[in-house]
């Protein structure tokens, strides 16, 4: 059971140095992240940008002997050579520097030298949060802004594949909405029964699905029972199946800046993890994404 950040980085740490590729890697916050994960044993870099840039920050934080640089002053050709790392098995995690998320994400999905895998891309959110006893996992409040059934389906699997990876064997996935009530005139209650026969039809990898919930039956037990309902999973869910990318983004911020919760998040549905943290985002928490992605190279 992965119980906090910590565990990730020491179960993570057992897999031995993982290269992350960097596109525009003329980036002092993203630069620090690399320098502590390598710190912590997690990885080595290929750090792929304008070296006029790079070689002032690589030699002032001392990273030389953590990290290699691949000239390329275009931001756009950076990015496509950070992929083609990857793609080519000379890098497994592919990270963004200092360049445009689209731009990030269009070379990441390149026809040539992508990490292209015909899965749709969501991303994925790890909690720590404070008084809970293990890591809460969360999808899609990053991309997929207002997911169809079908997506939502690729996203629960994109998940639970990477739990799987993660050695969390059999999931419990919470599909929530605002009731427990299948309602016509609300779409997401709909679609988690959906969800839940599909799920009965064995169409994703080992997990169990509930579904539709309400946070407050998937995150306590006793909120179940004091609602007569009757839950597997209450009070114990793994991955938080969110309907809409405002809900994500709300329950997300609200763990962060509210509950004090701890973050990471990384991009599934490519060949390879992607990191593509914000600037918002402290060091810990990249360094904890870079942790996560690293975790999920078993695949």
């Amino acid at each position: 059971m992965l119980t906090n950040f910590k565990k990730v980085i020491e179960e993570a740490k057992k897999l031995g140095l993982v290269t992350v590729s960097i596109a525009a890697a003329q980036d002092r916050e993203v630069l620090e992240a690399v320098l502590d994960a390598n710190k912590l044993g997690l990885i080595k870099a290929i750090l792929v940008g304008d070296e006029n840039q790079i070689k002032p920050l690589f030699d002032e934080l001392g990273l030389s002997t953590c990290a290699t640089i691949i000239n390329e002053p275009d931001m756009d050709k950076a990015a496509l050579k950070a992929s083609e790392l990857v793609h080519n098995g000379e890098a497994q995690i592919l990270m963004k520097g200092l360049i445009n998320s689209s731009n990030f994400l269009r070379a990441a999905l390149d026809k040539e030298v992508g990490l292209r895998s015909g899965k749709i891309l969501s991303h994925f959110a790890a909690f720590e949060i404070p008084g809970e006893k293990k890591l809460a996992f969360h999808s899609d409040g990053g991309m997929n802004i207002a997911p169809s059934l079908e997506e939502k389906k690729q996203i629960l699997v994109n998940a639970v594949e990477a739990l799987n990876t993660m050695g969390i064997e059999k999931p419990n996935v919470a599909v929530l909405t605002a009731n427990e009530q299948v309602n016509p005139k609300m779409s997401a209650t709909v679609d988690a029964k959906e969800l839940v026969d599909m799920w009965l039809n064995d169409e994703f990898p080992p997990c169990v699905v509930e579904g539709p919930i309400a946070m407050d039956v998937a995150a306590s037990a006793e909120a179940a029972k004091h609602k007569g309902i009757e839950s597997k999973i209450a009070g114990y869910v793994d991955f938080f199946l969110v309907p809409s990318i405002e809900a994500g983004n709300m329950v997300g911020k609200t763990l962060v800046n509210y509950a004090k919760a701890k973050i990471a998040g990384v991009i599934l549905g490519a060949s390879n993890p992607i990191v593509m943290v914000s600037r918002s985002d402290n060091a810990e928490a990249k360094v904890n994404s870079i942790a996560l992605a690293c975790l999920m190279t078993k695949r």
